[in-house]
């Protein structure tokens, strides 16, 4: 691939300051979609409506295909990836190549917006129509996220890309916690508001969709495009991933560090997706249980995120993320020994989860963005975002087959560990130092 690039000179602190703040405005926005859907009411809801489709075996049978009603959501999550790594890659290599990040933003932020909105649409045995629109929203989300990571380079010199980051988590997690109030308030009182429990969580997702929308016209106001001498054509889908790749296989290090990000991550966003399946079905928690848990984790994320920021100025963010991820294993086996109907443990479960989650993210994508070669922003996150936002399919894919061949929600959530062990060990083997000079990119004080 062609590199013939320019970089934009630094805008004005002023300016800097002023896009920082509108960055923070689209995970104050699109978090919603990953907390009150993805996480808490979609799975259980969409199981539901599985399981009132299936067969006398507990089968559907989308296009012919059996498949246990348990296990839809978890390969509708694993569908979509299929979906975002066909766009993703074309799309980063587009912006990169124009410069015009903004309106490939804007279009995938409200395909994913008025999927999400659309949910409102599902009810009786819809399952079909769930799926569908969950990999739409899911491919959608997975695509603007992409390129939304891919501005921290540029709005953020490489002293202040851990605080930006875990700031822009803090931002999205305060969010969720906010909205999923709402979202307690109405379903835990839809018999006074004079609804179903279904019409009430249809509400909850639709609104969603309208938070989204709305709240994503700020950092669409205040990013800005950078110019770009990058000529070369994109390619179609998994032709431009294998490009890319081949294009990270010069930076071996970052192909590296990509590789653990990619494994651990995929536990992450399967425990996240998978969470409230697991509560509902296993532990036997009412929804009302399962929102407050999730709002607790919200509430603590923000205050977890913030926390790991400032750690990482002190021990740098690599060792900052290798203690998370040692956290994720214990609090991921503790979790398979929780017992049925015990709601407190089950909050305890997720205060430990809520302490490293935003953290744990928030920091890797700085880590990340420090090992991209200048000009290649988009085109790299592309890559990056394969494995994030639950858009993972390995690990949605391992529980699902799990709990196909067992039965047994605790054999597949106690089958995400080997996920944290193996990107711990691939972590660890990372100079990170060395690849960002690699990079060609300064490199931070403390990293």
């Amino acid at each position: 691939m062609g590199t013939d690039t320019v970089r934009t000179p630094p805008a004005d602190g002023a300016g800097l300051g002023r896009e920082q703040r509108g960055w923070y405005f689209y995970d104050w926005a699109c978090s919603v979609y990953s907390t009150s859907v993805l996480t808490v009411f979609l799975g259980p809801y969409l199981t539901s409506v599985a399981e009132s489709a299936a067969d006398a075996d507990g089968y559907v049978h989308p296009l012919g295909i059996p498949v246990r009603a348990g296990s839809f959501f978890a390969y509708s999550v694993s569908l979509s990836v299929i979906v975002a790594v066909l766009v993703m890659p074309l799309v980063g290599a587009a912006a990169d190549r124009t410069g015009r990040k903004k309106p490939l933003l804007a279009a995938a932020a409200y395909t994913g917006a008025g999927a999400t909105t659309a949910m409102f649409l599902l009810d009786g045995d819809r399952y079909l129509l769930g799926g569908a629109l969950l990999v739409v929203a899911n491919a959608a989300q997975s695509v603007a996220m992409m390129l939304y990571n891919s501005y921290l380079p540029q709005i953020a010199p490489p002293e202040q890309r851990d605080a930006v980051s875990s700031r822009g988590w803090a931002f999205g997690y305060a969010a969720g916690s906010l909205v999923l109030v709402a979202n307690l308030v109405l379903y835990t009182g839809h018999e006074r508001f004079g609804i179903s429990e279904s019409t009430a969580v249809r509400i909850c997702l639709a609104s969603a969709g309208l938070w989204w929308g709305a709240f994503a016209l700020i950092p669409l106001t205040r990013l800005r495009d950078r110019a770009t001498a990058r000529r070369e054509a994109a390619l179609p889908g998994f032709r431009q991933l294998a490009a890319t790749i081949r294009d990270m296989r010069r930076h071996p290090l970052t192909l590296a560090f990509l590789l653990a990000y990619l494994v651990y991550n995929d536990g992450v966003q399967t425990v996240i997706s998978q969470a409230s399946v697991y509560g509902s079905k296993e532990l036997g928690l009412g929804q009302s249980t399962l929102i407050g848990a999730v709002l607790l984790v919200q509430v603590l994320a923000v205050a977890g995120a913030l926390a790991m920021g400032r750690l990482a100025r002190t021990y740098g963010a690599k060792r900052t993320i290798l203690g998370s991820l040692v956290a994720w294993t214990l609090t991921l086996a503790a979790g398979y020994f929780l017992p049925a109907g015990a709601p407190v443990w089950f909050f305890v479960l997720a205060g430990g989860i809520g302490l490293v989650l935003g953290g744990s993210q928030a920091l890797s994508r700085s880590l990340f963005s420090h090992l991209v070669p200048p000009g290649k922003e988009a085109e790299y996150f592309s890559a990056y975002e394969v494995s994030d936002r639950g858009m993972s399919w390995l690990g949605p894919l391992l529980f699902g087959l799990t709990y196909q061949l067992t039965g047994s929600y605790r054999d597949a959530i106690i089958s995400l560990v080997a996920f944290f062990v193996l990107g711990f060990v691939l972590l660890a083997r990372v100079p990170v130092r060395r690849a960002i000079e690699e990079a060609g990119n300064p490199v931070p004080d403390r990293i």
